[in-house]
């Protein structure tokens, strides 16, 4: 289920959604789970945080998916089963991409038109995309295996 995803999050990505609302979406289609706040809720989390540099678009929808499948829906739940799944794709994508900060991952300043410009012109969206497949492939295989440890 983890390639389809990812590979729906591609689908999603290149038709236009940023990184983490086709990481979101995708993940969210793949446990069919349906909602028109979907990828909305998203999309201020996309370019590292509304341009802020910040962690990274791809992480920030790969948690929100993870809250929509592990997330608590009173105050009398528990935190942990969430927590601990996000903890794990931080961990595992820092691992596998270096940081999960954005302006480091592409390595220039969205927040600037010269940022941007540098990001167009050396088509750092390739980046961004492997960062949308990843963090949907990670999300993913942890959702599968949250039942058994």
């Amino acid at each position: 289920m983890s390639e389809q995803a990812s590979q729906r999050s591609l689908q999603l990505f290149r038709s236009g959604f940023f990184c983490a609302e086709s990481v979101l979406l995708a993940i969210a289609e793949s446990q069919g789970i349906q909602s028109n706040l979907i990828p909305r809720i998203a999309t201020g989390f996309c370019s590292g945080i509304s341009r802020n540099g910040g962690m990274c678009g791809a992480v920030s929808g790969g948690i929100m998916g993870i809250g929509l499948v592990a997330g608590r829906n009173s105050p009398s739940e528990s935190l942990e089963p969430t927590f601990t799944l996000a903890q794990k794709l931080i961990n595992a994508f820092e691992e596998q991409y270096g940081s999960v900060n954005c302006r480091q991952l592409i390595g220039c300043d969205l927040a600037t038109e010269s940022g941007q410009r540098y990001f167009m012109e050396n088509n750092l969206m390739k980046h961004c995309l492997q960062y949308a497949e990843g963090a949907t492939r990670l999300a993913i295989s942890l959702i599968d295996g949250r039942s058994s440890g």
